[in-house]
């Protein structure tokens, strides 16, 4: 392609409002321009990499016999009312109405419309199980879009949904999944590790996050230092054996505490460890006011606190109903002494604490010598603390450290949740209505575009590796009114097409420095320099990712190219 019959408008100034790394050199290089907050067009070059993004997707898709299929964007209210998701889902799902005053949202995903079509089409298990994907654009209005194409209100997904008669099978697909998605990540060149997650609104139970480590990362992974071990956060399972000291029990005693309520000045006033602090909440939980209690060293993780209790909604009480309840503030609540209705759930750490502190539920006053089970009760013990750097590892190999990750993909095991909801079975072979028992996968494919763009970059613009630059090749003459360098230059283009090179020919009238520039902005494996040695069928040749340059004469140009490629 000649570079003055494409679109690619380099800037040399970063963007004032790009704030990380791939937004800058995706708008610097020329690869995408914002049409409004959290909305990109994608211009020639992006959608040259995105291509082949896609099609490693659908290269691994279909060695595990997933099948592409291409569903609508606009999905009709009704679909959403049956899984009842129509409410629930909030307000990032983005509706509008058609003329004839109907409810629609644009797809921000496709559980509704998959589960539909297949309900309507399949009939018996003997055409189980069915994997079924598509790449296409989906819809969310985030409250708060940033990052570039990290966190977006219209993006490009691939989504995959798979049907079974059993759940062995949908384990089978599952594990498929899995090596397929692993595989995807590792031909593209990214540093990911998969991690187990939450379901979140999707719904289902058994998940896996792919996450590409990036100091960017919006989500932090707890992983082992010594195995494969991986989660998020809000899911990494704490496996501290906590036994209490053999201490002898105090006599319970209320203090004044003036204006004292967080943890720390409760600490810090009482001249006591804040490990041996206890830190009581009232949570709403799906409309029952409940106070969950974590050591004051810890954070109540609400994602454990919920999957503990199978609860639908979790939120930190409001202060009125608190006051009412208790008949204090936040900062003095405490597990003692409370009404006898109101349940008490625990993080296993309280086990460990021995002539405690607490809130009094007195404002102003706090409990010394606070111990568990003979001062207060407890309805459960549950892990429901975030799990901290230096804790073990649950595989019990190592210990935990952080790291921070950027979502790239994302695999549930969905079950029955949907097709119970909307009634799609098939005929098992008894003959019986069975729900179809799904599973549910997804890739953010403009996503990674931005993860891989973050990591492959220097301080003058791309290093695309072959597998996913836009153009193998950029070819640069100098100064095309030189007689001997516009007939070299345009001989080396015929002859590099001829040999199925994708070539970027920079025939632009601009000045030297400025090609250079725009050529390491884009970033191509191999830059071709034809310069002051064309009448001697000399050109330079510099690699994008070491930097390294040489004079290859123009007859063996072809066959270094070649070398270059295979082993690169």
């Amino acid at each position: 392609m000649k570079q003055s019959l494409t679109f690619i408008p380099t800037l040399r100034e970063v963007p004032a409002d790009a704030d990380v790394k791939s937004h800058k050199a995706l708008l610097r290089a020329g690869f995408i321009r914002q049409n409004a907050s959290g909305v990109y067009s994608y211009l020639p070059l992006a959608r040259k990499v995105l291509s082949k993004i896609e099609q490693v997707v659908r290269e691994e898709m279909e060695a595990i016999n997933s099948v592409e299929l291409l569903m609508p964007a606009l999905q009709s209210a009704e679909l959403w009312q049956q899984s009842g998701r129509w409410e629930a889902y909030g307000p990032e799902l983005m509706r509008l109405k058609d003329r004839h005053d109907r409810d629609f949202a644009l797809g921000a995903t496709h559980e509704e419309v998959i589960t539909t079509l297949v309900r309507d089409e399949i009939k018996s298990y003997k055409k189980l199980p069915l994997s079924l994907y598509q790449i296409q654009s989906k819809f969310r209005d985030e409250k708060r879009p940033r990052f570039g194409l990290l966190r977006g209100r219209e993006f490009i997904m691939k989504d995959a949904y798979s049907f079974h008669a059993t759940r062995e099978s949908l384990d089978e697909t599952y594990d498929d999944m899995y090596k397929a998605y692993s595989n995807i990540f590792s031909r593209l060149g990214l540093n990911f590790r998969a991690v187990i997650a939450d379901a979140g609104s999707i719904g289902g139970k058994g998940t896996h996050e792919f996450m590409v480590l990036s100091e960017i990362g919006e989500d932090t992974i707890a992983y082992s230092d010594s195995s494969d071990y991986a989660a998020n956060i809000e899911m990494a399972e704490v496996v501290v054996d906590y036994k209490a000291s053999d201490v002898a029990l105090k006599e319970l005693e209320k203090v004044e505490t003036p204006n004292v309520k967080t943890i720390e000045e409760v600490s810090n006033f009482l001249s006591v460890d804040a490990a041996n602090c206890i830190k009581s909440l009232v949570f709403n939980i799906d409309g029952e006011l409940i106070v969950v209690l974590a050591r004051g060293d810890h954070e109540i993780n609400d994602i454990k606190l919920k999957n503990a209790l199978g609860a639908t909604s979790v939120e930190l009480a409001e202060e009125n109903a608190i006051k009412e309840l208790l008949g204090c503030l936040p900062g003095s609540i405490g597990p003692v002494k409370l009404p006898i209705n109101v349940k008490v759930i625990a993080d296993n750490a309280i086990k460990s604490i021995r002539n405690g502190v607490a809130g009094a539920n007195e404002d102003g006053f706090h409990f010394v010598n606070v111990n568990p089970e003979r001062d207060f009760a407890i309805n459960a013990y549950e892990d429901i603390r975030f799990i901290q750097e230096g804790d073990p590892s649950p595989d019990g190999k190592g210990i935990i450290k952080f790291a921070e990750g950027i979502e790239v993909g994302h695999i549930f095991k969905l079950g029955t949740t949907y097709s119970t909801k909307m009634n799609a079975t098939f005929l098992d072979e008894q003959g019986k209505a069975q729900p179809f028992i799904m599973g549910c996968y997804g890739i953010g494919v403009s996503r990674l575009l931005a993860a891989v763009a973050e990591q492959f970059q220097d301080e003058d613009g791309f290093v695309w590796p072959k597998q996913l630059a836009p153009y193998d090749v950029h070819l640069v003459p100098v100064n095309l009114k030189d007689e001997a360098q516009a007939q070299l230059s345009g001989e080396l283009y015929s002859i590099l097409k001829s040999y199925r090179y994708d070539v970027l020919f920079d025939d632009r009238a601009e000045r030297p420095g400025v090609k250079f520039a725009d050529a390491d902005l884009i970033g191509l494996p191999v830059r071709v320099t034809v310069g002051k040695k064309a009448s001697e069928g000399i050109v330079e040749v510099k690699l994008r990712s070491t930097g390294e340059t040489f004079e290859w004469a123009k007859e063996e140009l072809v066959d270094r190219l070649n070398e270059f490629f295979r082993t690169n």
